[in-house]
C-alpha cells in the first residue's frame, strides 16, 4: 500500500520528463527546418545577381610578395540563399631570407559555394552571411637556389626545379557582412577559415604559397573587402 503513491509519482515525473524532451526536440527540429526553408511571402524566388571584386588581394601584391586578383558572381534567391562562384589569379615571388631559395608561381583558382542570409529581416538592404566554399587550384612552381657555392671546388651553380606541377583542394567556412552604399553599390567584409583537403606539392614537396589558399599549411584564416554591384 505504501509503495503505490511512490510508483505513481515516479511514473508521473517520467511522463512529464518525456513530454518536455519531446517538446524540446520538436522545437529544435522546427528551428532547423526554418533555417533551411524559404520564407513564404510575396517576394519572388529569383532576385537578380551581383558581381564583386576584392581589394585586399591587390593591396597585398603591392605591399608584399604574394597576393591575388579575385572576382565573384553571386545569385540572389529570395534574399535568403546566395549560390556563388569565385575566380581569381594568385601570384607569388618570394625569396627566403635564410635559405635564399626563390619561390615563384602564377595561377588561377576557383571556388564554388553557397551563402545564407542569417538576419531575421531578409529583405532589407543590409545582409549578414554564413556560408561555405569548395575550392581548388592547379599551378606550376619554380623553386630555385641561385649562386650556390661548392665548398670544395669553390664554384657556383643553381639548384632547384622549374615548372613543377602542383595542386590543392580545400574547403572554406565564410562569415560576412554586406552594406548598401548607394543604388546598386554595396561594400562588404568576409572572413574565411580555410582547411586543406587534398594537395600535391611537387617534386621538392616544398610549396610556399598556394594561389587562392595563401601561405601553405593545413589551414588558414583570411579576409576580403569586396566592392559589390547588384544587377
Amino acid at each position: 500500500m505504501t509503495q503505490r503513491p511512490h510508483i505513481s509519482s515516479y511514473i508521473s515525473r517520467l511522463a512529464v520528463s518525456l513530454l518536455m524532451l519531446f517538446v524540446g526536440m520538436s522545437s529544435t527540429q522546427a528551428q532547423v527546418t526554418k533555417m533551411f526553408t524559404m520564407e513564404k511571402d510575396s517576394i519572388p524566388l529569383f532576385r537578380g545577381f551581383s558581381v564583386s571584386f576584392d581589394l585586399v588581394g591587390p593591396a597585398m601584391l603591392l605591399l608584399s610578395n604574394h597576393g591575388e586578383y579575385e572576382g565573384a558572381l553571386r545569385i540572389n534567391l529570395h534574399d535568403q540563399w546566395f549560390p556563388i562562384f569565385e575566380m581569381g589569379l594568385g601570384r607569388s615571388n618570394h625569396t627566403d631570407e635564410i635559405t635564399e631559395i626563390k619561390y615563384k608561381t602564377t595561377a588561377p583558382y576557383f571556388r564554388l559555394g553557397m551563402d545564407w542570409n542569417i538576419l531575421r529581416r531578409k529583405h532589407q538592404d543590409n545582409r549578414m552571411y554564413a556560408g561555405f566554399r569548395y575550392a581548388f587550384t592547379t599551378y606550376n612552381v619554380d623553386i630555385i637556389r641561385e649562386n650556390l657555392e661548392d665548398p670544395v671546388w669553390k664554384t657556383t651553380s643553381h639548384f632547384g626545379v622549374k615548372g613543377t606541377s602542383c595542386n590543392m583542394h580545400w574547403m572554406e567556412i565564410v562569415l560576412g557582412i554586406d552594406a548598401k552604399v548607394y543604388g546598386p553599390l554595396h561594400l562588404g567584409w568576409t572572413v574565411r577559415y580555410k582547411r586543406r583537403l587534398i594537395h600535391k606539392d611537387g617534386a621538392l614537396d616544398a610549396t610556399w604559397y598556394v594561389p587562392g589558399f595563401g601561405i601553405n599549411d593545413k589551414d588558414n584564416i583570411a579576409a576580403n573587402f569586396n566592392v559589390i554591384i547588384d544587377i
